[in-house]
């Protein structure tokens, strides 16, 4: 793997689910998915406070794990790209 090529951190949370990946260059080394959708389906639908809260108690587990899938530390990091809309409000 080339590793002068940066390393680029995605974060993704703009409804039911919680995303984590990491490329290299235009290599994707892991994308890696937490979802709150078991906690919606009995409301039928996405609830957008169940969906924030949901997030907040995904986001450093999947984080960790991408970290960990994609063999890298947040330390190499070069770059995060985030959601930062449209999608619920609060998530």
């Amino acid at each position: 793997m080339n590793r002068t090529q940066p390393l680029v951190l995605g974060i993704e949370s703009s409804c039911d689910e919680t995303g984590v990946g990491v490329v290299r260059g235009t290599t994707l080394l892991t994308n890696t998915v937490s979802s709150s959708m078991d906690e919606h389906v009995r409301f039928g639908g996405v609830i957008p406070e169940i969906a924030s809260r949901a997030h907040l108690d995904a986001f450093v587990p999947t984080l960790e794990q991408a970290l960990s899938d994609a063999g890298v530390t947040l330390h190499e990091v070069d770059a995060i790209a985030v959601t930062s809309g449209p999608g619920l409000a609060g998530a």
